[in-house]
């Protein structure tokens, strides 16, 4: 089945499995009800994610929040290349002198990580809002990407005080930047790099989407700034 069309289907389709179900393991919902038996999502913004379980439940909870979410993206991706290898079904020349490259099924891997974060099937369809997992994904992409966004997204919260304004526009900035570093930095062929970057930019959009109320209420001028305490 190697190079087949139905290797390469069955490829995506594993990846995507992959995928989707380590995203849908929640460290906010995992680390909360172990150890105070609450769920994350009744308390503080109701929302699944780091920033939320720090103010409601501290630092401990917060910790294994951030060992959770940032391992199981890097774990998708790696098993998905891995598996992809062993089976040898869906190779890709990259351009950059390997003729039987996988990497693109991290890419795919990627993708349903981030959307099993926000839709964990685990923990019915509600989840966080994909930022910590997608910086472990960005991570295990090109180091080089991270920093640049990690950069991108300090100065923006730096300049604005919003932590959701900072975390969709690095997520935005991933997109120029992975075409960028693919074609010049790796080597690869621009139709491969504008594959990767189609498929990052899905996962991009999707962070950025969980954050639509945030957007609501940047737009209303009413979003909480970083370091404000709620109103009673």
């Amino acid at each position: 089945m190697q190079g087949t069309l139905l290797g390469y289907a069955v490829s995506i389709l594993i990846a995507a499995a992959i995928g989707f179900l380590l995203g849908g393991l929640s460290g906010a919902i995992v680390s909360v009800r172990l150890f105070k038996h609450e769920d994350i999502r009744k308390f503080g913004s109701g929302n699944a994610g780091l920033t939320n379980v720090l103010r409601c439940f501290g630092k401990g909870c917060g910790i294994v929040t951030l060992i959770i979410d940032l391992c199981k993206g890097a774990a998708a991706m790696a098993l998905a290349q891995a598996i992809g290898k062993a089976l040898g079904w869906a190779p890709l020349a990259e351009g950059t002198g390997a003729a039987h490259d996988f990497r693109w099924l991290c890419y795919i891997a990627a993708v349903f990580v981030v959307l099993g974060h926000v839709y964990p099937i685990w923990h019915g369809f509600k989840g966080g809002k994909g930022v910590l997992v997608g910086v472990s994904v960005f991570l295990v992409i090109n180091p080089l990407t991270f920093v640049i966004l990690m950069a991108v997204f300090g100065i923006v919260l730096w300049r604005s005080k919003y932590v959701s304004l900072a975390s969709c526009t690095a997520s935005l900035c991933v997109i120029p930047v992975t075409l960028l570093l693919e074609h010049f930095q790796r080597g690869t062929y621009w139709h491969i790099a504008v594959l990767y970057t189609i498929l990052i930019a899905i996962a991009a959009i999707l962070i950025v989407w969980s954050h639509r109320e945030n957007i609501q209420r940047l737009r209303a001028g009413n979003e909480r700034k970083i370091g404000t305490k709620k109103a009673a």
